[in-house]
């Protein structure tokens, strides 16, 4: 079973910044891809940053200069460092991780149980 963890969520007013956690637990064999996704209200869940199967990152042009993501290799965590936040940033942020749990078995997609963040003055 894999499980992901996220932790670090909040509110803050605009401008401010948040740093999100996720923590991969369980049985890993490899971690294909891992980041961030967001759904506000009724709209439907969007890409914010990832890590790729080849390593490199990728943002959501809303967030490009403002967000950064990390990853912590040795701990299977990956994290979001949110700055300059503005009232559309926010959502329920879900952290998202493409896994595979044996040499022999085939990847699954898995996603944390969700985290909000509110930006409001």
């Amino acid at each position: 079973q894999v499980q992901l963890v996220e932790s670090g969520g909040g509110l803050v007013q605009p401008g401010g910044s948040l740093r999100l956690s996720c923590a991969a637990s369980g049985t890993i064999f490899s971690i294909n891809a891992i980041g961030w996704h967001r759904q506000a209200g009724g709209n439907v869940r969007e890409s914010v940053a990832m890590f790729t199967s080849g390593g490199s990152t990728t943002y959501a042009d809303s967030v490009k200069g403002r967000f950064i993501i990390s990853r912590d290799y040795a701990k299977n965590t990956v994290y979001l460092q949110m700055n300059s936040l503005k009232p559309e940033d926010t959502a329920v942020y879900y952290c998202y991780a493409n896994i595979r749990r044996g040499g022999l078995l085939q990847s699954n997609n898995y996603w944390g149980q969700g985290t909000q963040v509110t930006v409001s003055s």
